[in-house]
């Protein structure tokens, strides 16, 4: 990697006594695969925050600003995927706030929290129930179409941090 980055650096004529250094920063892209559970949920969810923070200041807010200043400009489209996040994230009623009403009762599995699903979003534009299945689910991010499978979520949802750790973190510095 150290390779890379001086490559970088010698191609854009950047100084080699400079302590100024190409920063990489690397996350987890927005994922499809052929199962999709809870993992790529997360990942996607995440995507989609960044991808809002991204239409904020770079589109919204300069488009703003440059009408505010009158700059003569072309109005650039962009999809808002603020529905999206509300789907996911909403509370109460979106899949989140629904998965940890799930978690709370003991009789919960992942049919009954996907069936959950059906009922509030059957008429959302951004959530699909697939046909044929019976627990599977999916949400047209703005990146595209993602089939999840539900069959860990409520596990993986359940995974607590240990009390001790809870303790460390609130009593540290």
């Amino acid at each position: 990697m150290c390779r890379l980055v001086q490559k970088i650096n010698v191609s854009i004529g950047q100084d080699p006594e400079s302590k100024c250094l190409i920063g990489v920063l690397d996350i987890y892209g927005f994922e499809s695969f052929k199962n999709n559970s809870f993992e790529q949920f997360c990942i996607n969810f995440t995507n989609e925050k960044l991808q809002q923070h991204f239409n904020q200041h770079v589109f919204k807010m300069e488009q703003e600003r440059y009408t505010k200043e009158g700059i003569d400009w072309s109005y650039l489209e962009f999809v808002d995927n603020q529905d999206v996040l509300d789907l996911i994230e909403k509370k109460p009623g979106g899949i989140i706030a629904l998965l940890d009403e799930a978690c709370m009762f003991p009789k919960s599995t992942h049919e009954t929290f996907a069936t959950k699903l059906y009922q509030t979003f059957k008429d959302h534009k951004r959530f699909i129930k697939p046909k044929l299945a019976r627990s599977d689910f999916t949400v047209v991010h703005y990146a595209g179409e993602v089939q999840y499978q539900s069959e860990q979520f409520l596990d993986k949802n359940k995974d607590y941090v240990v009390p001790e750790h809870q303790d460390m973190l609130s009593t540290s510095r």
